[in-house]
């Protein structure tokens, strides 16, 4: 029995070297958790135990992984990601969803982002409108030309000089350029057409009579040079904006590009004051096609996609996933882990929300193992070992003392 009892330490300290040894070999695995082994007694029998009852061991219960936060390394990949709080990310297996820390990721030749086992990570989806619309889907980021936006409203504020003179009637063009007598100033800003080919949309300001029209301007639009509206616009007395609300400019782009093409353009937030004339802002809201430069991701685990026209949008929302008892999921290797009926069922929002940690861009979770801890740990694994090694050779001794007894 005495032999059984210390082989069973024996196995007992080579298990708890076995962790040891791989808690130390991935201290540098990226959302490794660490292991701890969990012992407990045995007796050969409950039944009719007393005061004398001998024990008959010891027996490994389970190697028991710990999920404390590991240490945050900032790194230079933005779709490098790191959870500084609970939960794990949710993984697309070919099908099957798993969960892991180790946020690593990458685009593949799909545009799907996926890890170094081309697991696919999982985020609510976003429509073309850059809307999160819930759907729970692998995550993709399209790598092709992203299509152009034709412009349709063009909003500006500007201020028109109170103390301009009139101009209007000198007004004409010659070989396409406005005769600089003919207007008081003008701005310019580039539209798009349903092709993203580019137009210069200018805006020519004259001021009528001062004395029996003081607050009537006329505003000609101009797309490419060519003159397609004028229209007069009016300010009230304490230099607010009257009408009209919009202005209408229609014109023909070419060049295979849908004919026809109205842009709004909208000056009510413009004032005539007597100060310089000045453009304080011009805004359109069309853009020529363009590609996928990079992504940005913030917190909440939005992910921002940014392309060559300038252009940023959101293409979808991670998701993180937590569980009732962390230590019942299933290791599957690659730090990844499978759901089991320990584990409970997950949990699933958006990060920072029902106890979820926040997602951390261009950043990674090392491992929680502390190298000084588990050297410590391995002393006392190799002495428990060298005891039931002794306990061993002394029952040895014995044994043959009883054996060599005549």
């Amino acid at each position: 029995m005495s032999f059984n009892t210390a082989l069973s330490g024996i196995k007992a300290a080579s298990a708890d070297l076995g962790i040891i040894g791989n808690n130390v070999a991935n201290a540098s695995t990226t959302g490794f958790k660490e292991s701890r082994a969990e012992f407990g007694d045995v007796y050969a029998s409950l039944l009719g135990a007393s005061d004398t009852t001998i024990g008959s061991g010891v027996k490994l219960q389970r190697a028991a992984q710990q999920f404390e936060q590991g240490s945050i390394a900032f790194t230079n990949n933005a779709l490098d990601l790191a959870i500084s709080g609970s939960g794990f990310f949710q993984m697309d297996d070919n099908g099957s969803t798993v969960y892991t820390r180790a946020g690593q990721f990458s685009l593949d030749t799909n545009g799907y982002v996926v890890n170094s086992s081309n697991q696919k990570l999982l985020a609510r989806a976003a429509d073309t409108n850059g809307a999160i619309t819930g759907g729970i889907v692998p995550l993709q980021l399209t790598t092709t030309f992203v299509a152009p936006n034709a412009t349709q409203s063009m909003t500006g504020n500007v201020n028109f000089d109170a103390r301009a003179a009139e101009t209007d009637s000198s007004w004409s063009i010659a070989t396409g350029v406005p005769d600089v007598a003919g207007y008081n100033s003008s701005t310019s800003t580039t539209i798009y057409d349903s092709l993203g080919n580019d137009h210069t949309l200018s805006l020519y300001f004259s001021k009528l009579d001062p004395v029996t029209n003081p607050n009537e301007w006329n505003v000609r639009s101009l797309v490419d040079g060519n003159l397609v509206d004028t229209t007069a616009v009016t300010f009230n007395n304490d230099g607010s904006f009257n009408t009209p609300p919009n202005i209408p400019v229609t014109f023909d782009p070419g060049g295979g590009a849908l004919a026809g093409q109205t842009v709004t353009v909208d000056l009510s937030n413009s004032t005539q004051y007597g100060s310089n004339f000045s453009v304080n802002s011009l805004n359109q809201d069309g853009f020529t096609s363009g590609q996928l430069l990079g992504v940005d991701i913030d917190s909440s685990g939005i992910i921002f996609a940014r392309f060559s026209n300038g252009q940023s949008q959101a293409r979808g929302q991670i998701q993180l996933a937590n569980f009732s008892n962390v230590q019942g999921l299933q290791p599957l290797g690659d730090t990844a882990w499978a759901e089991t009926f320990t584990s409970g069922s997950p949990v699933v929002s958006d990060p920072g929300t029902g106890g979820l940690g926040l997602v951390q861009a261009n950043a990674l979770e090392e491992s929680n193992v502390d190298l000084t801890g588990q050297l410590v740990r391995m002393i006392l694994a190799q002495r428990n070992f060298q005891a039931n090694a002794q306990a061993i050779q002394a029952e040895d001794a014995v044994t043959q003392t009883i054996i060599n007894l005549r």
